[in-house]
């Protein structure tokens, strides 16, 4: 048996994009040349040092963990990875939120330690109780914990899945990575397109994405959040959750006023251990809810020196920057607006694709992506952005027709349908919404989520169709679609992009909502406390009544990062028109004739631009991937 451990400096390395994590279990081990080029691959998510650590153990298997470093937390060598704790390595990407906490128990214990970093904490809390000790931690991560006394390796991924991991399975081993590109760079070749995957998102839009388990390539997997994969010293495979999302706890009895309160103390814990770190940290801010209730948290509740980033656009439906300007003069914070640029389009685009080894699911994180740019620029590494809000607190058009529904035969429901045609009726776009009884007539209808798939299927050569579903959960019909939401819909695809977008830039994206405590708190909040007087998220605007802006928290219209395509696609342009109509492999299932009838349309309603958007998306995503 052998091991080697190396340490490179990234000195000598070009920076171009945070922590990273890549490697293999088996017999079959990735060669030098694989490694040395997987890790250059690497430095996009980790640009401040690298570490290889290389275990050939009985039975001729071998196990490899590359570590790329983003140093947020005790930013000195000592706490470098592949981080060794006696007889484990652990190779890790993520934050764990409450270590010092973690840390004092096992101080008591009577265990030592040699770093201030949360990577040593959950390296000595595994190897106390293993699996087991995730149910204390805090935090977001994708790790792979190595025992070379049993030669076993333990895989695993935070509760909502912030941190990616991939997983290629083969015969004679298992790869990971936190990235597509890595386990190519790996292999040493590309995986295929899984154009059942792409074609999903062209026709039913990126809701569909995490329904199915697939991924863009095919024989690529993500491990689940909140799952484990120990594979043993033989190379047996034992998945298993360590976690699962309690979605029937709601308290009937609680009081609204304890609701209120129950929020605010947890919001504020929530924030508080995220704001922990050795470098500074940046917000996201737009003139919605959500990244206002953080500012204030952060800002008013516990003193932080926030300083605040947001996208501008032009479209009117989404324009925010006066609720924006607003609530920073009432915050007092410093503030960084970011322009959306039209120039040179597609080939951002591209490359934002190649970042992402996948189609950008929607336009909005083509925007984000600028705004990760402008906050690298300010010199930042850490991030907090809002998401989750709306699947814990509700938030979205849908959730008050589900909320009618609920109410209906209970009181009162009279005065919540008033406040529905006072407030969310004259504001609401989707057609289907635009009916108070929506859901009362059919709990079971969808048509509003999948809006236009049919239509968007005959722009196919072949036929495609793929029903809506969801899973079970709950009975509450409104707590049944937020959890779907936060587990398959929107959460997985928003923590996609944000990861990569940010990670792009070196920066580490942290969402102080997705947060297991205040989790547990928003779903013993009774159902009838979420909609009050035609506001979603009613509990969490009063839960930061007096710490963040009035007019925002009131302001009913759901804003938040969106944009337009058209502000960003300019189809006059000859170069634009040709990128989208010249001969390509998309043509092959997908019907020219049907997106020159877009472009000639000119004015697009939103779910037709939607779709034109993805249309290029899958374009230059198969240009790049299927040759």
């Amino acid at each position: 048996m052998a091991t080697q451990f190396v340490r490179n400096s990234f000195a000598r390395l070009p920076k171009s994009y945070m922590c990273g994590i890549a490697g293999y279990i088996g017999s079959q081990p990735p060669d030098d040349g694989a490694i040395a080029r997987t890790l250059t691959w690497m430095t996009n998510r980790g640009p401040d040092d690298q570490g290889t650590y290389r275990h050939e153990y009985a039975g001729g298997n071998t196990v490899v963990l590359l570590h790329t470093r983003l140093s947020i937390l005790d930013v000195s060598p000592r706490a470098a990875q592949p981080f060794r704790h006696r007889e484990n390595v652990l190779c890790y990407n993520g934050e764990i939120f409450n270590y010092q906490e973690l840390r004092r128990e096992l101080s008591c214990r009577g265990l030592q330690f040699q770093t201030e970093s949360d990577t040593e904490v959950l390296a000595q809390w595994l190897a106390c109780s293993g699996s087991n000790a995730l149910d204390s931690c805090e935090g977001m991560w994708a790790f792979a914990f190595y025992n070379k006394a049993d030669g076993s390796l333990l895989l695993s991924r935070d509760r909502f899945g912030e941190k990616p991991l991939y997983l290629h399975r083969t015969k004679h081993g298992v790869y990971f990575a936190s990235e597509v590109k890595f386990l190519n760079a790996l292999l040493g070749r590309k995986f295929t397109p899984d154009l059942t995957q792409l074609t999903r998102y062209l026709v039913n839009g990126y809701k569909s994405l995490y329904k199915s388990g697939s991924t863009f390539f095919e024989a690529i997997e993500e491990l689940p959040p909140g799952e484990c994969l120990q594979i043993d010293a033989s190379g047996r495979a034992h998945s298993f959750a360590y976690w699962q999302a309690d979605f029937e706890q709601q308290d009937s009895a609680m009081s609204y006023e304890t609701a209120v309160s129950g929020t605010r103390k947890a919001l504020k814990r929530s924030v508080e251990i995220r704001l922990r770190s050795d470098v500074p940290l940046a917000f996201c801010l737009s003139g919605g809810v959500d990244s206002n209730v953080l500012v204030g948290v952060a800002k008013n509740l516990l003193g932080a020196d926030v300083h605040g980033f947001t996208i501008v656009n032009t479209d009117e439906r989404y324009e925010e920057a006066e609720l924006v300007e607003h609530a920073v003069a009432e915050f007092g914070i410093r503030h960084t607006t970011v322009a959306i640029e039209r120039t040179e389009f597609i080939e951002r685009l591209r490359r934002l694709i190649r970042i992402h080894d996948a189609p950008v699911y929607t336009i909005t994180y083509y925007a984000h992506w600028l705004l990760m740019d402008a906050v690298a620029r300010a010199g930042y590494k850490v991030v907090l952005s809002g998401t989750g809000a709306d699947e814990l607190f509700s938030g979205y058009y849908d959730h008050h027709n589900a909320y009618l529904s609920v109410m209906k035969g209970h009181d009162g429901y009279s005065e919540a349908l008033d406040n529905w045609r006072r407030y969310v009726a004259p504001i609401v776009r989707n057609p289907y919404l635009s009916d108070a009884d929506y859901y009362a007539d059919n709990p079971d209808r969808r048509e509003h989520i999948y809006l236009d798939a049919d239509a968007f299927a005959e722009n196919l050569k072949g036929q495609f169709s793929e029903d809506f579903e969801e899973r079970h959960y709950t009975g509450d019909l409104l707590r049944n679609r937020m959890a779907n939401e936060l587990m398959h819909e929107s959460v997985p695809v928003i923590l996609h992009e944000d990861d990569l977008n940010s990670m792009s830039y070196s920066i580490e994206n942290r969402s102080p909502f997705l947060d297991r405590g205040l989790f547990d708190w928003s779903q013993k909040i009774p159902t009838r406390h979420l909609i009050q007087k035609g506001r979603a998220k009613s509990v969490l605007r009063d839960a930061v009544k007096g710490i963040a802006p009035a007019r925002v928290i009131e302001n009913p219209r759901k804003v938040g990062f969106n944009a337009p395509v058209m502000d960003f696609l300019d189809l006059a342009e000859p170069d634009t028109r040709g990128a989208l109509l010249d001969d390509g492999k998309i043509f092959e299932f997908v019907r020219k004739e049907a997106i020159e009838e877009l472009i000639a349309a000119g004015d697009l309603p939103n779910s037709r631009s939607k779709f034109l958007f993805n249309f290029l998306n899958a374009r230059l995503f198969l240009e790049e991937y299927a040759s």
